[in-house]
């Protein structure tokens, strides 16, 4: 169930995460409105809340195994929204960064 919870949380998480870069993003690099920004902000607030619901014995731990969700997330939202799919070299290193994600956060400790 900690699992389950964990990978919900950290999913959402990304999710808000990545959307308050992308209207960044949307504003510099393709010239859109600055009032992306606002939505944008609200997102990576919410990224922010969110993240403090994973149940870490530390902060860093959480943030640590959080990157490899995000990188899985990125890949996820360059698919779904951006239209591209990621290629094997993607897949493998995403895979790669979950399993070091889970490592961390779920490796047995004293």
């Amino acid at each position: 169930m900690l699992l389950l919870k964990s990978l919900l949380i950290y999913i959402i998480a990304g999710f808000a995460e990545i959307a308050g870069c992308f209207a960044a993003w949307l504003w510099l690099k393709e010239g859109r409105s600055a009032w992306l920004l606002v939505p944008g902000l609200c997102s990576l607030a919410l990224f922010a809340l969110i993240l403090t619901r994973i149940e870490a014995e530390s902060a860093g731990r959480a943030y640590a195994a959080y990157g490899g969700v995000y990188i899985t997330a990125s890949l996820i939202w360059m698919r779904l929204v951006e239209g591209r799919t990621p290629d094997k070299w993607e897949l493998l290193g995403a895979g790669i960064c979950l399993a070091g994600a889970g490592l961390i956060l779920f490796a047995p400790r004293n």
